[in-house]
């Protein structure tokens, strides 16, 4: 008996460490995917969206693994405190990955169909420009969040939360100036709906960056945030068309 626990112990701390690596490499998918897919806003590129969507199918996969091996670990080893957070922390983060990928995708198939439709005039270059900064603002929160998650930073995940009303900021203000245009040259309906759609796929990928923040620093402390969630999405409150 003494021989095979230390055995044991081994193998199910090596478990549990792969089940994490598993959620770093998928996070690692999930940044690329946002990258192609910030790179389609700024290059009508069909060929790069094609990339992107096709891609979508690799986090989906990797999501299924993880949830495969998370389910293997509470039926054969039961977990308990640290290491039930660190199973229940990986199934909640590959969720939120998987739906980083989904709106990456979104981006990319609406990138696509920009190809075919007029481009904005120069009076409205500040709504295009506008779009990439919500997307590198967005980037930015999840390649922190990633990072928290590898370094088991609480105070680095609850800065992440914490700015998520940075993002929700920029989007209203985005949305406005592209409701306003949209209204004002009927010509470019189509596309300006298209960018109002891209717009809120970034937005929600911050979303998803600040849910993954809430679990990380649940991991890294064993306590749920004691703050109300930051917002300020007000695009309820702007003029619709």
């Amino acid at each position: 008996m003494k021989h095979t626990t230390p055995h044991i112990v081994t193998a199910y701390e090596e478990a549990i460490r792969k089940l994490r690596s598993s959620v770093v490499e998928m996070a690692g998918a999930a940044e690329t995917q946002l990258d192609g897919a910030l790179s389609c806003l700024t290059h009508r590129d069909p060929e790069l969206a094609g990339e992107v969507i096709r891609g979508d199918h690799r986090l989906d996969r990797e999501e299924q693994g993880i949830e495969a091996h998370a389910m293997r670990l509470l039926v054969l080893r039961q977990p308990v405190a640290d290491d039930l957070r660190e199973v229940m922390a990986a199934l909640k983060i590959a969720h939120n990955l998987e739906r980083v990928g989904d709106y990456a995708a979104n981006i990319a198939k609406r990138s696509a169909a920009l190809v075919s439709l007029p481009d904005l005039g120069v009076g409205e270059l500040g709504v295009a420009a506008a779009l990439p900064e919500l997307g590198r603002m967005v980037r930015e929160r999840l390649s922190a969040v990633v990072d928290a998650y590898v370094e088991a930073d609480a105070e680095a995940a609850l800065d992440v939360w914490r700015r998520d009303a940075e993002v929700d900021a920029l989007y209203t203000s985005l949305c406005g100036d592209i409701v306003r245009a949209a209204g004002e040259n009927a010509d470019l309906f189509a596309t300006h709906m298209h960018l109002l759609f891209m717009a809120k796929n970034l937005e929600r990928i911050g979303d998803h960056a600040t849910n993954i923040a809430e679990v990380v620093h649940f991991l890294a402390t064993g306590r749920p945030l004691a703050e109300e969630r930051p917002k300020a999405d007000r695009t309820s409150e702007t003029a619709t068309i």
